[in-house]
């Protein structure tokens, strides 16, 4: 089949099955464009929790699938590759989480949703690049470990007075990002001004016109009067951003922003996940029910 005819059975799959399909920002623009909705990890953890359908296909990376499906637990979520995973999350292991916590007492667990369920059945909170700074505040302790993202870490730290114990891990894609590249967009777009994602380096933050998770990007490039803007995140958000403000430039601030595994999923893998409802995702009773608090916690902040 051409992409035409896939688009075509995917939505007659996706009826034929109640089925819903979530797509984050950072999948490819054909994904996008099937997706019954599109988003950030934040939006797509409420959607999760909110859709009527009976199948969830999770256009992502395996720990978001998790949250789907801890949210969610009567319907089947289906994660189109099952390989598809996030180094990031894989840099934070229950046993570690464990050992901090005995050395810290006194201190809250903040995580960021890219983890795995059995770590956010270990922590007080999640939270989202978009609301981790607002998560923090919310918690009476002065003390929070925050984990894995330690570039997200020090963001939240340099915009509070609590102390913050910061986990060393980090996003591959928006680690790779230096000082020098974004020197280079601006000399090349100095009209442009450049939105990055919290993930990147605190010098290549702290140097960014605005700073903010996808969601912010997306109000940023809608909002502001600039008609070129240096977009650092992940490229799926090219196509997102150039479809909803047709009137303006967008230039990636690295061309070394790409996430392999968020790239995994195509349309062929949507339609043959639709088709055989396969690999579902399960997530132990235990470990759901004690993550979902996390969860919820965080969804409940407003």
């Amino acid at each position: 089949m051409d992409k035409k005819e896939l688009a075509a059975e995917i939505a007659r799959l996706k009826e034929e099955k109640n089925a819903v399909i979530l797509a984050h920002n950072y999948q490819i623009g054909e994904v996008q464009d099937v997706a019954d909705y599109v988003g950030d990890s934040f939006g797509l953890a409420q959607k999760a929790a909110e859709v009527e359908a009976e199948v969830i296909i999770f256009c992502g990376v395996h720990f978001m699938a998790e949250s789907a499906k801890i949210l969610a637990p009567e319907k089947k979520v289906i994660l189109p590759v099952k390989e598809a995973g996030c180094p990031l999350a894989d840099m934070a292991s229950v046993e570690a989480v464990r050992a901090k916590k005995k050395e810290h007492p006194d201190a809250a667990v903040v995580a960021y949703v890219n983890t795995s369920a059995a770590v956010k059945a270990e922590i007080d909170v999640c939270c989202t690049s978009s609301n981790a700074v607002k998560v923090v505040e919310s918690l009476p302790e002065e003390k929070i470990i925050f984990l894995p993202d330690k570039n997200l870490g020090q963001y939240v730290a340099d915009q509070t007075d609590k102390e913050i114990i910061i986990w060393d891990g980090y996003c591959i894609t928006h680690h790779r990002v230096d000082l020098e590249e974004l020197k280079k967009a601006r000399e090349a777009h100095p009209e442009a001004p450049i939105a990055v994602h919290p993930e990147c380096q605190p010098e290549v933050v702290r140097e960014a016109d605005y700073v903010g998770g996808t969601s912010g990007i997306l109000k940023f490039a809608r909002e502001t009067d600039a008609q070129s803007l240096i977009i650092g995140t992940e490229m799926g958000m090219l196509h997102r951003l150039k479809k909803e403000n047709p009137g303006k430039t967008f230039y990636l601030l690295s061309p070394r922003l790409i996430c392999v595994n968020m790239k995994k999923t195509t349309l062929e893998k949507v339609a043959e996940s639709l088709q055989n409802l396969s690999p579902q995702i399960e997530v132990e009773e235990e470990i759901a029910k004690k993550a979902r608090k996390s969860l919820e916690r965080m969804l409940a902040i407003k």
